[in-house]
């Protein structure tokens, strides 16, 4: 009878072992599922108008058609599993380590695990080494570190900011006065770059998680402004980029700025274009090996220090981890070698198109369909929609988010058209952001400006910025002023738009504050005398 018993009750626990890996490998798919889906809404638009230029007024080469199509499936599946593994990784330690450091109560601690933080994720950032790859003259290990140490500053700032209460307006108004004084400083080939690199910083890798710190660190405050100030860590790590690099300016002086193009590939059938994809995926490998090993190393540490995780967390995170290392992977070898010669070359055909013009409304087109499914994109709506409790909606922030971007494409690509110094942009355009600060509520300050990072994702950086580069040699402009800053103008409209948003929801509240006022108003006088004094 005992071993009866123990036979049925293994075969339980078998049994409730099975339907346990059942049910984790039915959520896998799921959640793989939903990634893809994602995924698909931001690439298959840029598929298919890429598809519709080509085969009417911008034909382009076979070959460069065929690497741009398996371009795009690696990227697609490189996003999909990075999404999925920065969810499974990146979130959960982000949140920990917020909580976490502002439980000890010690502010060097806090202070020196933000920099670090700031700065390793920082590293392994892909839309950093996208645009690192196409910076000229400036190793990408340099501009890489040094736009680290940038967020890293900054992210201490936005903890000393939640910590003692600073007004985020305030801030962004003395930190912009000192961007633009440094700009008038810094030569005129790092000045573009300097604001495109504040855009590609804040991408689908480091945005999770400065939002997941932001959230851990104000879970742990009680009072009424934490809400506000679990916004504004993007924001104001877009800045800490773009300081870091004008400063950069100023101390390294290359020997030449002069961009060279990219080769465009040349490809005769389908074993040579495998084999320049083949050639390339090493050395990503590697790349992405060095770029994932510090935050490796860092959680470690953090794991044996405070043993906050559990087994079954830790787990979770080291299979988030290979996800993020395969689809970075992925996606940097689809992206330098299918997506960016394509974007380029379309750029270079439309221009030289006796109808130059046409490339501002086709710009505006691919603005308004890539900033609607940015990966980081999805991550800030939905936090927003759940921290506001649905009182700004997903749909009303991506729909402000995507006219905004459609705006900004179509004054980078008047820029790359007619050579109009990129200071006639920006200035007016942060002034006007500042001044909205004071007239719409925090919190839709903090989420403007937190949009203006996220708005210029992976997409901006592999397609739209070679985009602009390809026109920019067709019409005989400087690449380095001309072409750059596409990112920062996407970063930049962003700020404007949330806000006007912001605008009308405080107009719509006031307005339906006095109404309600009136309403009881008129109630009370209606009422009998009597009633009035039994009240």
């Amino acid at each position: 009878m005992p071993g009866r018993k123990g036979k049925e009750t293994g075969k339980r626990q078998d049994r409730k072992g099975r339907e346990g890996v059942n049910f984790k490998t039915a959520k896998l798919k799921e959640k793989l599922q939903e990634k893809l889906n994602e995924t698909l809404k931001a690439v298959l638009p840029i598929i298919a108008i890429v598809l519709v230029l080509c085969f009417t007024i911008a034909p382009i080469e076979p070959g460069i058609l065929l690497a741009f199509l398996l371009g795009a499936v690696l990227l697609i599946v490189g996003m999909m599993f990075f999404t999925l593994g920065v969810d499974m990784s990146m979130t959960p330690i982000g949140e920990s380590v917020g909580t976490c450091m502002t439980q000890t109560k010690k502010l060097w601690l806090m202070v020196l695990l933000s920099f670090i933080l700031g700065f390793i994720v920082t590293i392994s950032e892909p839309d950093l080494q996208v645009l690192a790859e196409q910076v000229p003259s400036v190793p990408n290990m340099v501009l890489v570190l040094s736009v680290a140490a940038g967020v890293g500053l900054f992210l201490v700032a936005s903890l000393l900011r939640m910590l003692f209460n600073i007004t985020l307006a305030h801030m962004l108004i003395v930190l912009y006065i000192i961007v633009f004084a440094l700009a008038f400083l810094a030569p005129g080939d790092f000045i573009a770059v300097a604001f495109d690199a504040g855009g590609v910083t804040t991408g689908p890798m480091t945005v999770p998680f400065i939002m997941s710190l932001g959230i851990g660190i104000s879970a742990i405050r009680s009072d009424e402004r934490a809400e506000d100030d679990s916004f504004g860590l993007v924001a104001l790590s877009s800045v800490g980029p773009i300081l870091s690099v004008l400063v950069l300016s100023l101390i390294y002086h290359p020997e030449s700025a002069e961009y060279t193009p990219n080769n465009i590939p040349d490809i005769s059938d389908s074993v040579e274009l495998w084999k320049i994809f083949a050639e390339e995926l090493p050395d990503y490998m590697g790349e992405m090996t060095v770029s994932l090993l510090p935050i490796i190393v860092f959680f470690v540490i953090f794991q044996l220090i405070f043993r906050r995780m559990q087994r079954r967390m830790l787990i979770r995170i080291g299979v988030g981890m290979v996800y993020t290392y395969a689809g970075l992977v992925l996606f940097l070898t689809g992206v330098n070698v299918g997506f960016m010669p394509a974007g380029n070359y379309l750029g270079q055909v439309l221009a030289d198109n006796p109808y130059k013009w046409v490339i501002v409304p086709i710009g505006m087109i691919i603005g308004y369909f890539i900033v609607r499914a940015e990966p980081a994109v999805f991550v800030l709506t939905r936090q927003v929609e759940d921290i506001t409790s649905g009182t700004i909606t997903s749909g009303a922030m991506s729909m402000s988010l995507s006219i905004g971007v459609a705006v900004s494409l179509g004054l980078a690509m008047i820029r790359v058209l007619t050579g109009i110094s990129i200071f006639w942009f920006v200035i007016p355009g942060y002034a006007l952001a500042l001044a909205l600060s004071f007239f719409v509520p925090k919190i839709f300050t903090a989420i403007a400006f937190d949009s203006g990072g996220v708005a210029s994702g992976p997409m901006t950086a592999t397609f739209l910025l070679p985009f602009a580069m390809g026109a920019c040699v067709s019409v005989g402009g400087d690449i380095v002023t001309d072409a750059f800053g596409v990112v920062a103008m996407v970063a930049m409209t962003p700020l404007i738009t949330i806000q006007i948003l912001g605008l009308v929801y405080e107009l719509n509240s006031r307005r339906l504050e006095k109404q309600e006022a009136a309403k009881a108003v008129a109630e009370f006088e209606q009422l009998p005398d009597d009633e009035i004094i039994e009240l």
